[in-house]
């Protein structure tokens, strides 16, 4: 038995979130400017996610910490994320709000709707090279 991947399980309600193989993607129609592209990188997470496109989430959707957190765990980034796909079930995914913190942070309100229940999670991302990048589940 291997002791638990706590990179991987930290980033398990992540995955919780932005899977959604039977809901449909959460939408970023209602944002506009900043706040509609931190929107639609969270979109693009959840569609990825449920693609199964765990190396394009590790490149281009994740922050440069985050994805080096996550490489630092038995089999990296990559393998972290395949594993946690294989076992994440499928909620609903609504981005309820967006706000900017400054010139290169963000947080995004997410309520999460599984077996009837539903959850609000924040999630926050950066500015990274002019793109917004998930850095974390608060």
């Amino acid at each position: 038995m291997h002791p638990p991947r706590p990179l991987a399980l930290l980033f398990a309600p992540l995955l919780a979130l932005g899977v959604s193989a039977c809901a449909s993607t959460a939408s970023s129609s209602s944002f506009k400017g900043e706040q509609h592209a931190v929107a639609q990188v969270i979109s693009n997470f959840q569609s990825e996610a449920t693609a199964g496109e765990a190396q394009k989430i590790c490149t281009s959707v994740l922050s440069t910490a985050l994805t080096a957190r996550l490489n630092a765990a038995r089999g990296g980034c990559i393998e972290a994320l395949k594993s946690q796909l294989n076992e994440v079930d499928s909620p609903e995914l609504t981005i309820q709000s967006v706000k900017l913190l400054g010139g290169a942070d963000a947080t995004a309100q997410l309520k999460s709707t599984h077996s009837g229940k539903s959850k609000v999670s924040t999630m926050t991302l950066l500015k990274e090279g002019g793109k917004w990048k998930i850095s974390g589940l608060a």
